[in-house]
């Protein structure tokens, strides 16, 4: 097949996965990516601070690209573009209004100017040469969020961005007719999000969450309320907000995250009335019926206000018997543990506390499977690939288009830097692009591999040992027996005799390892290691990470470290 009468569709990242979110629609000589997500680290990447995508196909096909489109703000979407832009030159960013706020300020904190930023509303379009571009806007937990219609010479590509659908939403709801139509016109390929695809039914609507929080507020009129909710989700804010302006309560921001999302949703009008917002010296002065403390650490994260709250370890705030804690919120996949342990430190100080197992007071921000159907009868896609999503949502995505009609046969399960290739006759899968996972170790990034993540997981759990020995290479003598010291493994005062045993091994180990003719320190070392592991497990049972030291001291020449 001819590559110049193929269109490609691929994914950097968020296939098989939640986050780093990043797609591709490739055609000739004309890239448009879509989305430039992070991907926040499981606790066996030790050290970690993000996961993003690869970006070697970016970087080897730079001059083709035309732009970088954006669904919306939340972190999985455009967490990694300050990476990206380091990296790679991008001509154009098209954002909504408040994904462009929160991209703007990641890049002000990263020191990366970039001009080419432009706002897009559903009304915009965008003509390249071979793509007509254009958005419709679609309901989710964050203001301006859109799907994106691709049309290419081999058809239209859909992919609909992160979305439920909900017909009493707070805020915009989704343009259901604006989707119809474009799935009147033909579409040749849906992507859809998968998240919710193996949970049955419809989502909450975020009315009903409101209801909920207001009948809380409602109840506890006489009591101090401590509300944790996700940041990012500018319309649950802003309704608390307005819900606290009703009740006559000043409300008081704890968190960096929360302090951004409440500064950016003043800035874009989201939020009108600036002097309910208080300081928290403010709010501490203020009787318990009028002040609400809007928190992060909704996940239980140990460093977030509400953790420290819990804790007794912030600075600012000391609960009482009477507070009330309001998790608007449910725990993400993961972080179930940390949000039960945050809970039961709260019960411990005789806190009421509200989740969202017993009052309905969170609805997630994507469709579920009746949600996901509606969708796919709305665009009548030809071909479908689900994306956004772990395997086992993907798969039940895919078997939801086939009850919608789409032939199982124009179904597909990719993985990240699978190609998908479009031709007027057909679409299959062929070809593969580079798309391992990143990782960003402080200013580090893709400099941390796989070794010093498995090296890191062996020290946190079974320790070093450190050898100091000084040798006179020359004489081939062993100077002095060797110095022994452990982080993480043994306590030396308390095994004094394991660690003579270890002295006499080691000691010995290295005088025969300088009866060879051509000894050097890497076999000298290599001896050392092999030598010590079989006799620290019998002795222990754990090997922890052997580190030796080899000094050459020699009159004429002097010391030398190895």
């Amino acid at each position: 097949m001819k590559e110049e009468n193929t269109t490609k569709v691929f994914a950097l990242g968020g296939l098989g996965e939640v986050g780093k979110n990043m797609y591709c629609v490739q055609n000739k000589d004309e890239i448009v990516i879509i989305d430039s997500g992070v991907m926040f680290p499981e606790d066996d990447l030790l050290g970690i601070d993000y996961v993003i995508p690869d970006y070697t196909y970016l970087k080897v096909n730079e001059d083709k690209i035309k732009a970088l489109l954006i669904t919306h703000g939340h972190e999985d979407h455009i967490g990694s573009i300050p990476f990206l832009l380091q990296s790679v030159n991008i001509p154009k960013i098209y954002a909504p209004a408040q994904a462009k706020a929160l991209i703007d300020k990641k890049l002000e904190e990263k020191n990366i100017k970039y001009k080419n930023l432009i706002i897009y509303n559903e009304n915009t379009k965008i003509k390249t040469k071979y793509f007509n571009i254009e958005f419709f806007r679609t309901t989710h937990s964050i203001p301006d969020s859109h799907g994106i219609a691709i049309k290419t010479p081999n058809g239209t590509i859909v992919m609909t961005g992160d979305f439920k659908i909900d017909l009493t939403p707070i805020g915009p709801m989704s343009n259901i007719h604006k989707m119809a139509r474009i799935g009147e016109e033909e579409v040749r390929l849906l992507m859809s999000d998968s998240t919710n695809a193996t949970i049955p039914g419809t989502s909450l609507s975020e009315s009903v969450v409101d209801e909920n929080l207001s009948e809380i507020f409602a109840n506890e009129k006489q009591n101090r309320i401590i509300l944790a909710t996700f940041a990012s989700n500018i319309y649950r804010l802003k309704h608390i907000i307005e819900i606290c302006r009703k009740n006559k309560r000043k409300v008081a921001l704890f968190g960096r995250s929360m302090d951004t999302s409440i500064d950016i949703a003043i800035k874009c009008g989201y939020i009108k009335d600036k002097k309910i917002i208080v300081t928290p010296e403010e709010a501490n002065r203020l009787k318990p019926s009028q002040v609400c403390l809007l928190c992060t650490g909704s996940q239980g994260e140990p460093l977030a206000a509400l953790s420290r709250i819990a804790n007794g370890s912030h600075k600012q705030i000391k609960l009482t018997p009477s507070d009330i804690v309001i998790f608007s919120s449910s725990p993400i996949p993961g972080n179930a543990a940390s949000v039960a342990k945050t809970i039961n430190k709260l019960y411990l100080k005789g806190v009421k506390v509200y989740t969202n197992g017993t009052t309905e007071i969170h609805s997630s921000g994507h469709g579920c499977q009746n949600e996901l159907k509606l969708m796919i009868r709305l665009f009548k896609p030809e071909y479908f690939a689900p994306y956004h999503g772990e395997y086992r949502m993907l798969k039940t995505h895919c078997d939801l288009a086939v009850t919608c009609d789409v032939s199982k046969e124009n179904t597909f399960i990719l993985q990240n830097g699978d190609v998908l290739n479009l031709t007027k006759d057909k679409v299959f899968k062929e070809g593969h692009v580079p798309a391992d996972d990143i990782y960003v170790d402080g200013s580090r990034i893709g400099d941390v591999g796989n070794m010093v993540i498995k090296d890191r997981k062996l020290m946190s759990s079974n320790g070093i040992l450190v050898i100091i020995a000084n040798i006179d290479l020359q004489a081939k003598k062993l100077l002095a027996k060797p110095m022994i010291t452990t982080r993480g493994y043994i306590l030396v005062n308390e095994n004094e005799s394991l660690i003579k045993q270890i002295e006499k091994n080691a000691g010995n180990i290295i005088e025969n390892a300088l009866k060879s003719k051509n000894t050097n320190y890497t076999d000298i070392k290599s001896e050392l290691i092999n030598g010590l592991m079989p006799f620290l497990a019998d002795k222990t049972g754990r090997v922890p990470i052997i580190l030796p030291i080899i000094m050459n001291i020699n009159e004429k020449e002097g010391a030398e470290w190895k």
